[in-house]
């Protein structure tokens, strides 16, 4: 017996993507095996973790708790999307890399996820509302604090260029 499958179209990073998914398969599988935007990591598969976070009309959320055809006719972001449209890392990646904010790379994606969000509402963000931000993404290698600085820094960075 086979699977019914459903069209989905989605803008995925700016494009729109259209394939046909089963009813159960996630977001994150989707965007992976389908789509090849390994970026996205899976985790947990439980919502825990936050590695699989992705932008869904803006708003972080973790791809391994939502379906693919529930992102039909929606705006989903990946870490790939972060970059400028050029390739080049965005200013908040890049400050990763400065600051050190990431070591093994697990949840480097989902905590760049949670931090854009972040950015994204609140530009010049305290320490508070960082570490608050990021709180649902688990690392077990720098600590926090090199991602938080990564995250001060690059608001200063974004705001620098405002002035």
């Amino acid at each position: 017996m086979s699977e019914n499958l459903y069209p989905v179209s989605v803008e995925v990073n700016g494009a729109v993507r259209k394939g046909a998914v089963p009813a159960r398969l996630s977001l994150v599988d989707w965007l992976r095996e389908e789509l090849h935007l390994t970026g996205t990591h899976v985790g947990c598969e439980h919502g825990v973790c936050g590695a699989c976070s992705v932008m869904l009309d803006g708003e972080p959320v973790r791809s391994c708790l939502i379906y693919a055809v529930q992102a039909d006719g929606h705006r989903v972001t990946t870490v790939e999307g972060l970059a400028n449209p050029d390739s080049t890392l965005s200013v908040l990646q890049d400050s990763f890399c400065q600051m050190h904010g990431l070591q093994c790379g697990y949840c480097t994606p989902g905590m760049l996820i949670a931090a854009q969000g972040l950015l994204n509402v609140t530009p010049r963000p305290s320490e508070e509302q960082i570490r608050e931000a990021i709180g649902g993404n688990l690392c077990r290698c720098t600590g926090y604090q090199q991602i938080v600085d990564a995250v001060q820094h690059a608001a200063e960075r974004l705001a620098a260029k405002k002035d």
